[in-house]
């Protein structure tokens, strides 16, 4: 149990590590949070197939091939880094992960290699799986970090602003408070989720670009939020944290391919209208939600998110079906159209007839008799 306090805030509670116990095995917070973390990440990615057109059961062999990798990677992060030789002395113990020991910047890397490998294997497109994953691990990430809290772990330095967080672990630390880094990166991971969902729906020029994002957005927050934590590994050369080495490099990398594919527009799926307007892209959710309103309003099917190369929701259905709807042929340029017989000829006036109650005209001159 943990007496943790924010007394900026007036809050004081008791926190346990462990939800319960079965049979005397107790079952912590920890990995339950982290299993939510995952299932709602996971039914969001796969709920966003259809957008970023990418087949639902291959998608999902992805995810499980690097949800292995994940771990792997998360694991070799931290032995690696590890300043201590308890690994050398032991090398049995790198296979305990149940004792403690991932670092996270591992698990993102090993699971995305792993799962890209898996998509390559699948034959669906690689720089669309990692948009969809990205987002995937914002959500993940948000609430993962709560796993920190309940165990009272990854916090940062001393601090007497508002929000500080004071507890039996932090004391060592600071008697006062410290900062709340799993706070931090949570609400950094919750903001980038919502920005970056919708600009994956409206802004996304070209499969790829939510990644570069994504890469961009977390290495900045993650930079600045490890210059506080107290507990994270060091680089053995620089005055840095590791995680903030990897964050630094991240960032660069990104921000130069986002500005080497500034130009880029080749897109499979949701995004920009007109670059889905350029890449003949039908977005078949928002036809589904059009044909829905038009059955409820009687009106023509054609709803918010449908290309306007299509005139009509018939003819969004038959290209998603592969029909063509190509324009009827044009005549040739100087080439005149064939008219019916007469036409062109102007109409030759007819005479007007007498109207009732007036005389006929009489006949001309020289017309008498004949």
């Amino acid at each position: 149990m943990y007496h943790v306090q924010f007394p900026g805030l007036g809050i004081d509670m008791t926190v346990s590590p462990y939800a319960f116990e079965v049979g005397g095995h107790p079952f912590a917070w920890y990995g339950i949070i982290i299993a939510v973390a995952f299932l709602l990440a996971f039914l969001y990615t796969v709920k966003s197939c259809k957008r970023f057109h990418i087949d639902e059961d291959k998608f999902t062999d992805a995810v499980l091939v690097g949800i292995i990798g994940g771990i792997v990677g998360a694991r070799l992060y931290y032995v690696l880094f590890d300043a201590s030789s308890q690994y050398l002395r032991n090398p049995v113990s790198v296979l305990y992960i149940w004792e403690g020991g991932l670092g996270i910047y591992g698990g993102i890397i090993g699971g995305l290699l792993c799962g890209a490998l898996m998509a390559k294997h699948r034959k669906i497109s690689v720089p669309a799986v990692l948009d969809l994953a990205s987002l995937g691990f914002l959500i993940g990430q948000s609430i993962g970090r709560w796993g920190n809290f309940v165990n009272q772990e990854a916090f940062g330095t001393a601090t007497d602003l508002p929000w500080r967080m004071s507890s039996e672990n932090t004391a060592a630390v600071s008697s006062t408070g410290v900062h709340p880094c799993f706070l931090y990166e949570s609400l950094w991971c919750l903001i980038g989720f919502l920005l970056l969902h919708a600009f994956s729906r409206r802004l996304r020029r070209y499969d790829g670009q939510v990644f570069l994002l994504y890469s961009l957005w977390y290495g900045i927050g993650r930079f600045f939020i490890e210059s506080l934590r107290t507990d994270s590994l060091i680089t053995p050369y620089i005055p840095l944290r590791v995680s903030q080495v990897v964050a630094a490099v991240a960032v660069v990398a990104s921000a130069a391919l986002l500005i080497v594919f500034r130009k880029r527009t080749s897109l499979t799926g949701c995004g920009s209208a007109k670059i889905m307007e350029l890449n003949s892209i039908v977005d078949e959710v928002a036809v589904k939600r059009a044909e829905k309103k038009a059955n409820r309003e009687g009106e023509s099917p054609l709803a918010d998110g449908v290309s306007t190369i299509f005139s009509s929701g018939e003819e969004a259905e038959k290209v998603m079906a592969g029909g063509s709807i190509r324009e009827p042929e044009q005549p040739a340029p100087g080439k005149p159209e064939e008219s019916a017989p007469g036409a062109g000829e102007p109409e030759k006036e007819k005479p007007a007839s007498p109207q009732a109650g007036e005389p006929a005209s009489e006949p001309k001159d020289g017309a008498e008799g004949k």
